[in-house]
């Protein structure tokens, strides 16, 4: 399949790359076809991924992994919302949270209450919200992606 991206122009995604979510993501239910896509040649090490639309080819979501900025990040789920996924374990669930980036880059956010969990074997997902106060909807990310530049030497 061939999109024109507002983002990354016209790209190709394979089959096998797309990740379906059954109910849509939050706020935006009539979307159910997604596809990662990486801002750098080197994926393993793309702090800021971006979750692209299939059927709107003008949206596109960064996203990242929390653990990247919150090490201890463990929600709890129940497993009736990670039930249409399949059988999940640590080897094939990836779990993301969205990237909010706005016109001060230095209050970059990421929504730790929203997690969107993956199968990477099926490529079944679904967004999820958090129960309690533990995890914000606004978690500042700027000064620890800085530090881990940094620490990088980048």
């Amino acid at each position: 399949m061939t999109i024109t991206t507002k983002i990354f122009g016209e790209i190709t995604i394979e089959d096998d790359k797309i990740i379906h979510f059954e109910k849509g993501i939050v706020g935006f239910s009539d979307l159910t076809d997604f596809t990662l896509i990486f801002d750098s040649d080197d994926k393993e090490d793309a702090p800021i991924r971006w979750l692209q639309s299939l059927q709107e080819p003008g949206f596109a979501m960064p996203v990242m992994d929390p653990l990247l900025v919150k090490p201890d990040y463990t929600p709890e789920i129940a497993d009736e919302l990670l039930a249409g996924l399949g059988d999940l374990t640590p080897d094939n669930m990836l779990v993301m949270t969205t990237v909010t980036v706005p016109s001060d880059i230095k209050k970059l956010t990421t929504n730790l209450m929203a997690p969107i969990i993956v199968n990477t074997e099926n490529l079944k997902a679904c967004q999820v919200i958090v129960d309690g106060d533990d995890y914000p909807v606004k978690f500042p990310i700027y000064p620890v992606l800085q530090a881990a530049r940094k620490k990088a030497g980048v």
